[in-house]
C-alpha cells in the first residue's frame, strides 16, 4: 500500500469524442518496475464526482482496444472507466502471476482515486474471465476498492475450467469419442505437469472467503466458465466468509463476455441488453438484490488429478523421443541399405519397415494434430462424430500395433540366422513398438 500511494498518475490528454461516448484521456501509471499504458474514459457533460471502475482483462495479451464496447457503455452509464494494456513483462502463455496482475489493477485504482471527477469511495474492479480470479485478489488487498463486478468468472481452478471449455468446444463441433478426453483432460494434465500452464491449480475460494466487498457476478450462456457451478461456488465462498452483499445475474442470450449470442459459442459485437444497466443500478444501491435462478448447466466440470510419475510430462517426453529416434533410425538404415543395393537382413522384412513408417507417422502426426486442436480449438473436418484426421491417426495406430506383432514374430523366426547387428536393430524397433501401444492407449489413440 505504501508503494501504491507513492505512484503518481501521469498527466493525460483529453480527446474529443462523439456526444454520449465520453471524453478519453491517455494515461501512464507504474506498477512495480512496469509502466502500464491506459485510457480513462469519463461520462460526457457530467459535472461532479462519479463512480470509477478499472477493467481487469481476461487471459491473453489483453489490449484495451478489445473492450471498447464495454468502456463506452459504462461511460454512458455514468462510470469513469480505466482500461489499460496488460503487462507483457512476466506474462505469457507459459508465465503469469495473478498476484502481479492484482498489483497492476490496484495501481489503476490508485490512479483513479487521484482524479477530481472520481468519487474515491466508489471505485471498483471489473474482472472478466481470468480477471475473475485477479479482481477479487486485488480487492481483498486494498481498502480503496469499494466493489467488485465479475463477468464470466470461474469458481473452479484454471486447469479444470480450461478442460471443461475445451470439451464444450469439441462437442459443439460434433465430436464424440476419445478425443473428448485426449485434448481437454489428458492434454491439460500433461501441460500443467510440465509447467506450461501457469496458475493451473489456482484455488479462488480462500480469496473469496476473505473478500468483504459488495460483489455483482454475472454470466451469460457461458461455454467457457461453468456458470451454475461457478455461481454456486462463488456465492458459497463469499457467504462462508460473512459477505452478505452478493448479487448474481444471468443473461441467457449472451456469451462468456456478455456480448449478445444465440448459443453462447458465437461471439457478438454488441453487449447483451441490460448488462451495463444492471451494473449501474447495482453500484448506485448495493442493497437492491435481483438474483436470478441458477442457469441450467448440462455438464459439470471435473477435477483433474495430478499425473503419476510414469505418466508425467518428463516420462512422456522421454517416451516420445525414444519412439521417434527408434522408428526414424530404422527407416534411415533401411534407406541406406537400399541405396547400396543390399537386400533386407533376415527378419527385417516388410513388417519391420511398416512398423517404423506407421509408428513414426502416428507419433509425429499425433503431436502435430494435438497442437493444432489446442491452438485453434478446431478438430478439423468431422465424419460420423469423429474428426477425419483423428480417424487417420487411429488407423495408423492400429497398423503400428499389428506391425509390432508381425515384426516380433519375424524376428523370432529369424533368431538363428540373423546377425548380432540385425538382432540389435530389430530388438530396438520391437521395443519401440511395444512402448508405442501403452502410449497410444494413454492418449486415446486405441479407444473409440
Amino acid at each position: 500500500m505504501v508503494l501504491l500511494a507513492a505512484l503518481a498518475p501521469a498527466a493525460g490528454v483529453a480527446v474529443a469524442r462523439p456526444a454520449g461516448q465520453g471524453a478519453e484521456e491517455s494515461v501512464e501509471f507504474r506498477s512495480g518496475e512496469v509502466t502500464l499504458h491506459g485510457t480513462v474514459t469519463a461520462p460526457a457533460g457530467v459535472v461532479g464526482r462519479r463512480p470509477g471502475i478499472v477493467l481487469v482483462h481476461g487471459s491473453g495479451p489483453g489490449k484495451r482496444s478489445e473492450y471498447q464496447a464495454e468502456v463506452r457503455a459504462m461511460a454512458r452509464a455514468g462510470f469513469v472507466v480505466l482500461s489499460y494494456d496488460k503487462r507483457t513483462a512476466g506474462y505469457s502463455m507459459t508465465q503469469r502471476s495473478y498476484a502481479q496482475l492484482a498489483d497492476d489493477a490496484l495501481a489503476g485504482v490508485q490512479l483513479l482515486s487521484g482524479r477530481a471527477d472520481v468519487d474515491p469511495h466508489k471505485i471498483g474492479l471489473w474482472g472478466f474471465s481470468e480477471g475473475g480470479w485477479v479482481a477479487p485478489l486485488a480487492a481483498s488487498r486494498s481498502a480503496q476498492v469499494s466493489y467488485v463486478v465479475l463477468v464470466g468468472a470461474s469458481g473452479v481452478s484454471p486447469a479444470r475450467q480450461s478442460a471443461w471449455a475445451l470439451e464444450n468446444r469439441l462437442r459443439h463441433d460434433g465430436v464424440a469419442g476419445s478425443l473428448l478426453r485426449t485434448v481437454p483432460v489428458t492434454g491439460t494434465r500433461v501441460l500443467a505437469d510440465a509447467g506450461l500452464f501457469p496458475e493451473a491449480d489456482y484455488d479462488p475460494m480462500p480469496v473469496l472467503r476473505r473478500l468483504g466487498k459488495p460483489v455483482l457476478a454475472m454470466w451469460g450462456n457461458d461455454q467457457q466458465s461453468p456458470p451454475a457451478e461457478s455461481a454456486g461456488a462463488i456465492e458459497k465462498a463469499l457467504r462462508d466468509g460473512g459477505n452478505t452483499d452478493v448479487t448474481l445475474r444471468f443473461f441467457p442470450h449472451a456469451d462468456h463476455k456478455l456480448h449478445a449470442s444465440a448459443d453462447g459459442f458465437q461471439r457478438g459485437k454488441a453487449l447483451t441488453p441490460g448488462y451495463v444497466d444492471t451494473m449501474a443500478s447495482w453500484v448506485a444501491g448495493h442493497g437492491h438484490r435481483t438474483d436470478d435462478a441458477l442457469p441450467h448447466q448440462p455438464r459439470q466440470s471435473s477435477a483433474l488429478a495430478p499425473l503419476p510419475g510414469y505418466q508425467s510430462s518428463a516420462a512422456q517426453a522421454a517416451i516420445f523421443s525414444f519412439m521417434v529416434v527408434s522408428f526414424a533410425t530404422y527407416l534411415l538404415v533401411e534407406l541406406v541399405r537400399r541405396l547400396r543395393g543390399r537386400p533386407s537382413a533376415p527378419g527385417a522384412g516388410r513388417a519391420a519397415r511398416w512398423l517404423a513408417a506407421t509408428g513414426l507417422a502416428a507419433v509425429l502426426g499425433f503431436l502435430g494434430y494435438f497442437g493444432l486442436v489446442a491452438m485453434t480449438l478446431s478438430p478439423g473436418p468431422v465424419f460420423g462424430n469423429r474428426p477425419v484426421l483423428w480417424l487417420v491417426l487411429q488407423l495408423l495406430t492400429a497398423g503400428t500395433a499389428l506391425a509390432t506383432a508381425a515384426t516380433a514374430l519375424g524376428w523370432w523366426r529369424a533368431r538363428a540366422s540373423a546377425t548380432a547387428r540385425t538382432h540389435a536393430r530389430l530388438g530396438l524397433l520391437s521395443l519401440a513398438g511395444a512402448v508405442f501401444i501403452p502410449w497410444a492407449l494413454f492418449w486415446g489413440l486405441m479407444t473409440p
